[in-house]
Formats: C-alpha cells, structure tokens, sequence
C-alpha cells in the first residue's frame, strides 16, 4: 500500500481509488497537444500526481513518477 509520513505526522496514503488525497495536473503546453476528441486514458498517463495534505496542507509533488522521491511544498505562514 503507497504511503508515507507527513511531516506534521499525518500518515498519507494514497493507494485507494479514487483517492481523496492525489491530485493530478498537466502543464499548459502538454495540454495544448490534444484537440478534438482526446483519449482519457492517455490524457491520464500523461498528467503528473500530486498529494495534499488534509492536516497541514503540505502539497508533495511527484515530478519524476512515484518511483522517485516527492518534492514539498509549504503552505507560507505555516511553520511546523
């Protein structure tokens, strides 16, 4: 089961589907390849993943596939 520990403690697990906590986003240029009638399959496969915290809003952004370690994000004004 994909998981791991949030800073703030929280356990993110992001094995369930759908899953509450995975977001999935494309970038503006990538997305202007497709026209007409796009295949979602593919459209998905092409899109990166991210995880967002529910406690402290954390957002861990796989950019390298979920093989590779995630990059954090901060909410500003939050230190913990």
């Amino acid at each position: 089961m994909p998981r791991f520990k949030c800073k703030c403690g929280s356990m993110l697990r992001y094995s369930d589907i759908p899953c509450e906590i995975e977001y999935k986003f494309i970038s503006d240029a990538d997305f202007d390849n497709y026209h007409g009638s796009i295949d979602s399959e593919e459209l998905y496969m092409k899109m990166g993943s991210f995880i967002r915290c529910p406690d402290c809003q954390r957002l861990w952004v796989f950019w390298q596939g979920f093989q590779n370690e995630p990059v954090e994000y901060v909410k500003a004004g939050y230190f913990t």
